[in-house]
């Protein structure tokens, strides 16, 4: 088990003249898009992950010519204008919600990189002539590709058309949870799930309440644990699957719970589906008459999972449960007294009981 590891790309941020195709557009009116890079895009796409634009350009025009070379489906959030690159490209890890040092940048001009590089440090920048070899590096490697992975781009997607159903939607923020008709589906994990749940604690950040990687290996010994739960939460509406959006890793004890591990994808923040992971877990608790505790180690991207677990209820109190818990230096270790909680009336879910 590894603390923050050196986090892979999630996005890839294209600059399109000399670096994507060959030529400039507005100058040379024709441009050329080679089959070594062509190659790149859709390998990083089957790999899961994203790709977008930042491009000193007209847009309608670049945008035209993306679709007459086939590959305009795969980016999302293009920005393509006269801003300055960093914002084109802080704009897009803002409306991916990603961290900035799950960015990275490709230019041909050493100008632009230096530009990106001085506002957006964590934003990691490669020149043009690196671009066919940017499969080969670890930071764009996975060790593992889900089936989720393989499909993120299109989940994004259909994120977006759920954002302009929103945005045009007038009425209360539950009667459109309703109208998406999500069914929330949470599991014990099985052989075939486990790529997934490691693949979410090491890729979110934002909402994971440790920090801390679980690898295959040590995830695949706690399946057949009968102290330990491990539960994956998958979320589908009408706009299609968002996938597997949650891992909760549970160890019991004979009066409380240990929560040790809970991470959730930052795709589904706004509609609860932490809240309602947590909800059913309290619930459960409460009808095992047994406290839960749940470990908390500050990163620097977790500020919302910790409000979340505040949220709920739970607080830094002593009590008689955490005796047998073994105290961990860096782990803040919070306090409930569970309450029964009720089903979430916005949408359907469907889960186990502990």
């Amino acid at each position: 088990m590894s603390q923050e590891p050196e986090p892979l790309v999630k996005c890839l941020v294209w600059d399109l003249d000399n670096t994507l195709w060959q030529g400039t557009l507005l100058e040379d009116g024709e441009v050329h898009l080679a089959d070594e890079l062509r190659a790149v895009v859709t390998t990083l796409d089957q790999r899961g992950i994203l790709q977008s634009v930042a491009s000193k350009n007209e847009h309608d025009d670049a945008w035209q010519r993306l679709e007459a070379l086939g590959i305009a489906e795969y980016f999302v959030h293009p920005q393509i204008g006269w801003s300055a690159k960093s914002g084109s490209v802080r704009t897009i890890a803002d409306e991916l919600s990603f961290a900035h040092n799950t960015i990275a940048f490709i230019d041909d001009q050493p100008a632009e990189r230096a530009e990106v590089a001085f506002h957006l440090p964590e934003v990691r920048c490669y020149s043009a002539d690196q671009a066919t070899a940017l499969v080969d590096l670890p930071e764009f490697s996975p060790a593992t590709v889900t089936v989720d992975a393989r499909r993120r781009r299109e989940m994004y997607q259909a994120g977006l058309r759920r954002k302009s159903t929103q945005a045009s939607y007038d009425g209360p923020d539950e009667d459109f949870l309703r109208s998406l008709e999500m069914e929330v589906r949470i599991g014990r994990a099985t052989d075939a799930d486990l790529s997934r749940v490691e693949e979410l604690t090491l890729r979110t950040s934002q909402m994971n309440a440790t920090g801390v990687h679980y690898s295959d290996a040590t995830l695949r010994g706690l399946l057949d644990s009968p102290d330990h739960e491990v539960l994956v939460t998958t979320v589908s509406d009408r706009f299609g699957p968002h996938g597997a959006v949650g891992v909760l890793l549970l160890e019991r004890h004979e009066k409380v719970w240990q929560l040790k591990l809970l991470a959730t994808s930052c795709r589904v923040v706004t509609y609860g589906i932490g809240t309602v992971i947590l909800n059913w877990l309290i619930d459960q608790a409460a009808r095992a008459g047994v406290h839960l505790a749940a470990d908390f180690r500050a990163t620097r991207r977790n500020r919302m999972m910790d409000i979340a677990y505040r949220f709920a209820g739970f607080e830094e109190q002593d009590c008689q449960c955490g005796a047998a818990i073994a105290p961990e230096d860096d782990i803040t270790r919070l306090h409930l007294l569970p309450s029964r909680r009720p089903a979430p009336d916005t949408m359907r879910l469907t889960a186990p009981e502990l």
